[in-house]
C-alpha cells in the first residue's frame, strides 16, 4: 500500500501552484467548519452556564418560561411549598431581570445588564466570589459585578482595584459596586450583576415582590431526585413546572438548538464549509484526471486494474485533505483565541472537535474523489490511442 502513495504525491506536486491553490481552498473550508462548530458549542456552553455552574438538584419554573434568561415570574410560595416534601433539604428563590447600566466613567453611555437577586440567608450561589461577599449585599444598594462581563460596561475590575467601591446607576437608581464575582457571558447576556433579594426589589419596584423567576431545590444526601421531583410536582399547582437538573439543562439546550434559528444557522455554515471544500477538491482532482487520461490509459493497457487507479486518486484526495487540515487547525486556534478575548465566550479547541473536523475533511475529500473518478473509469486505452 505504501509504494502507491508516491505516485499520488508526484501527480499532485507536478503543478505546484495548483496544489497550493487546492490546499488554500481546502483550508478555507476547514476553517469555516471549525468556526461554525466552535461558535455553536460556545453558544450552548454559555447558555447552560447557569445550570452547569450551580449544584442544585431540582428546578421550579413557570410553564411560560422558554429560556432561563427570559424567565416568566411565578408565586414565590410555590418554592417554599416544596420544603414540605420528604427529601428536600433547602430551597433558593431566584430573582432575575434585565436592567439599564450606567457606564461608571462615561455617564452618557448606558447598556442592558442582567441582574440576579437571592436572599443572603439562602444557600449561596457557587459562583466564584459570591459566598465570601454576601454580607456586603445586606446593605442597601450594594451589588457585585461579573468580572467576565464584556468591556463595554467599563473597566470595573480595574476601578475596584483603585477604590473599594464604585458608584453608578442601575435602572436610574444610585448603587455601589462593592465586589466581583464570575459568571460569564452568553449570546443573551453580555454582563451580570449579583445582589440580595431586597436590593433586587429596589431596582425593580414595579415587579411584585411575591413573584420569583426560578426556584432552586437542594435535596438531602441520598434522596432520589426523580422520586422527589415527582412528589413535588404532585403537590404544587399547575401554574409551575418541576424539572430535575438534567431535564432542565436538556430543556434549555433544546430551546437554543431548535427554538431559535441560531442552531440552524451554525449547522448550515458547517454544510457550506463542506460544500466549498468538496467543490474545490473535485475541481482539482477532475482536472488532474482529465489532464492525465493518457497516462492512466497507459497504465490500464499495461494491466493495472481500475482499483489501483482509483486508489491513486483517492490517495490524492486524502493528501489534499491532510495538507489543508494542518494549516487550518493552526489558523483556527488563533481565531478562537482572538474571538474568545473579544466576546468572552468559551471558545477553545477541543480534541474531540479536532478529530471530528478531520474526519469530516477526509470524508469531504473522498466524496470529491468518488465524483471525479467517473471520468477515470470511462478511460478506454483503445479510444484514447
Amino acid at each position: 500500500m505504501i509504494h502507491r502513495v508516491p505516485l499520488a504525491w508526484l501527480q499532485m506536486r507536478r503543478e505546484r501552484l495548483r496544489l497550493l491553490a487546492a490546499v488554500a481552498g481546502v483550508s478555507f473550508g476547514v476553517v469555516l467548519i471549525f468556526v461554525q462548530l466552535g461558535f455553536q458549542e460556545a453558544l450552548f456552553d454559555s447558555a447552560l452556564t447557569f445550570h452547569t455552574s450551580l449544584g442544585y438538584d431540582i428546578a421550579v419554573i413557570s410553564p411560560k418560561t422558554d429560556t432561563i434568561i427570559q424567565a416568566d415570574p411565578f408565586p414565590r410560595t410555590r418554592v417554599y411549598q416544596a420544603l414540605g416534601v420528604d427529601g428536600v433539604e433547602s430551597v433558593t428563590p431566584v430573582y432575575m431581570g434585565n436592567a439599564t447600566w450606567r457606564h461608571p466613567t462615561r455617564s452618557d453611555e448606558s447598556k442592558t445588564i442582567f441582574v440576579f437577586g437571592v436572599d443572603p440567608n439562602d444557600r449561596a450561589f457557587e459562583w466564584d466570589g459570591v459566598a465570601s461577599q454576601l454580607e456586603q449585599l445586606r446593605q442597601p444598594d450594594r451589588l457585585l459585578f461579573d468580572r467576565a462581563s464584556r468591556p463595554e460596561y467599563g473597566p470595573v475590575p480595574l476601578l475596584l482595584d483603585e477604590s473599594r467601591q464604585i458608584a453608578t446607576e442601575v435602572n436610574g437608581r444610585q448603587i455601589k459596586i462593592v465586589g466581583l464575582f464570575e459568571f460569564g457571558t452568553s449570546f443573551g447576556i453580555d454582563g451580570s450583576l449579583f445582589t440580595s433579594d431586597l436590593n433586587f426589589r429596589r431596582l425593580f419596584p414595579d415587579r411584585p415582590a411575591s413573584h420569583v423567576d426560578v426556584g432552586l431545590i437542594y435535596l438531602e444526601q441520598g434522596a432520589d431526585p426523580v422520586q422527589v421531583r415527582d412528589a413535588i410536582a404532585s403537590v404544587l399547582p399547575r401554574d409551575v413546572e418541576v424539572f430535575s437538573r438534567e431535564a432542565f439543562i436538556a430543556r434549555e439546550f433544546q430551546y437554543w438548538n431548535e427554538g431559535t434559528p441560531i442552531g440552524y444557522v451554525f449547522s448550515f455554515g458547517v454544510i457550506m464549509g463542506l460544500v466549498v471544500g468538496m467543490v474545490i477538491v473535485y475541481q482539482i482532482l477532475f482536472s488532474d484526471v482529465q489532464n492525465s487520461l493518457r497516462e492512466y490509459a497507459t497504465l490500464k493497457a499495461m494491466g493495472y486494474a481500475n482499483r489501483y487507479l482509483v486508489g491513486v486518486v483517492v490517495r490524492q484526495s486524502i493528501l489534499l485533505g491532510v495538507f489543508g487540515y494542518v494549516p487550518a487547525l493552526g489558523v483556527t486556534w488563533l481565531l478562537y483565541e482572538q474571538a474568545a478575548e473579544a466576546t468572552n465566550l468559551p471558545l477553545v479547541m477541543t480534541t474531540t472537535r479536532a478529530v471530528i473536523v478531520l474526519a469530516l475533511t477526509l470524508g469531504m475529500c473522498c466524496t470529491s474523489a468518488a465524483l471525479a473518478l467517473r471520468k477515470l473509469r470511462s478511460a478506454d486505452p483503445a479510444e484514447i490511442f
